[in-house]
């Protein structure tokens, strides 16, 4: 599921206020890869690095958790504020920095009650870097 072609277009996260920690992990982009599939690219840079010369684990962990929250917005959640539940990450392989990593989510399930289940993987190259899961619950509106 690489970046050969069969996505719809690139659209960018605009709403990542400059100075908050999600920002630490610059532009991100994300597309309807296909079959309810979303792919979310981040651009690793060398302040992610770790003592090792690769990308940090936690970097890598921040980018899943925002993919979550993208695939989940646009494969079809029920709208309203959420929260990361849990998030359980495996690292496969090394991710490099100055190379996209690819994110690529799908919705496992939701219920009723307000929780989204997801599950994905990263790639970089072609090569599967990472694979994940997700839950994320519904907040009730304050009032």
């Amino acid at each position: 599921m690489s970046d050969g072609g069969g996505g719809g277009a690139w659209l960018s996260f605009d709403a990542i206020p400059p100075d908050s920690f999600a920002a630490s992990i610059g532009q991100l982009c994300y597309r309807d890869a296909s079959d309810g599939i979303v792919q979310v690219r981040m651009n690793p840079t060398g302040t992610m690095l770790n003592l090792g010369g690769s990308i940090h684990g936690g970097a890598v962990m921040t980018f899943i958790d925002m993919a979550i929250f993208a695939g989940a917005k646009i494969i079809g959640r029920t709208p309203g504020r959420y929260v990361t539940l849990d998030c359980a990450t495996h690292f496969i392989a090394r991710t490099m920095a100055g190379t996209p990593l690819d994110a690529f989510v799908r919705m496992v399930g939701q219920t009723r009650g307000g929780l989204v289940f997801l599950s994905g993987h990263c790639e970089q190259d072609g090569k599967t870097t990472s694979s994940f899961t997700g839950t994320l619950k519904r907040l009730k509106p304050r009032g």
